[in-house]
């Protein structure tokens, strides 16, 4: 039984290697799966809360000054409780089609990413700042962020992740109040304050849609380093 279960566990450590080199070019993680649950989560309370912010946001319609043409609000996905979460900055069509953030081919790479973390995407709690697509996949103005970001805001404060991800600079602009270029504030944790005497560090790094743009061996790398100081911020 037992040498079952380690020539299962070296096919698993086999292929995430091969996922990692493949994708990022770099070493690979030990496999994990999932993030060991947080002591104190309270799943049905976190699943409750998030149903009834979904349902103020749908009543108050923050987008509406904005943007008129979409076909759903695209609220999250994954663990309510997650230590991990994963912030972009709007629904592109495909996520306006289906309704779940990050299921185009965006969201295939980062689904590709979070397994290369040792991860899986159910682990993890994954938004945008808009909750609605923007027409013609824009990037979100500033009106458009700040109507949004307190619904984010909300979000954050439920979900208490550990860590949070802000997927691009739109997402990094909301998350941390900044102007500065995503080179200039990657690679390194900013805190942001959820409530008072509350914080949770945010590591910026480049979106998804931008490394399908430019999938460069550089550009992988920095991404994958970023990463790296998530998994090591998280202790795994």
């Amino acid at each position: 039984m037992n040498q079952q279960v380690d020539e299962q566990h070296a096919r698993r450590v086999v292929a995430q290697h091969a996922k990692t080199s493949s994708l990022f070019g770099v070493d690979f993680v030990p496999v994990r799966g999932s993030l060991d649950p947080k002591p104190d989560a309270d799943t049905g309370g976190a699943v409750k809360a998030l149903k009834a912010l979904r349902a103020r946001y749908e009543k108050q319609k923050p987008h509406e000054p904005f943007i008129s043409s979409y076909k759903n609000i695209v609220w999250d996905d994954g663990d309510p409780c997650a230590r991990l979460m994963f912030v972009g900055e709007a629904p592109g069509a495909d996520e306006d089609e289906q309704g779940k953030p990050f299921v185009g081919r965006a969201g295939q790479l980062l689904n590709k990413m979070i397994s290369a973390m040792g991860l899986s995407r159910e682990s993890v709690y994954i938004a945008n700042v808009l909750k609605v697509r923007p027409p013609g996949n824009a990037t979100p103005t500033a009106e458009e962020i700040e109507a949004s970001k307190p619904f984010l805001m909300e979000q954050i404060k439920i979900v208490r992740p550990e860590v949070i991800v802000g997927l691009g600079l739109p997402a990094a602009k909301c998350l941390l109040q900044t102007n500065e270029a995503m080179g200039r504030i990657r690679n390194r944790f900013h805190e942001i304050e959820i409530e008072p005497g509350i914080t949770v560090p945010v590591m910026p790094t480049y979106h998804p849609a931008y490394l399908l743009r430019s999938y460069t061996p550089e550009n992988r790398k920095k991404v994958w380093d970023d990463l790296q100081m998530v998994l090591k911020k998280l202790g795994t």
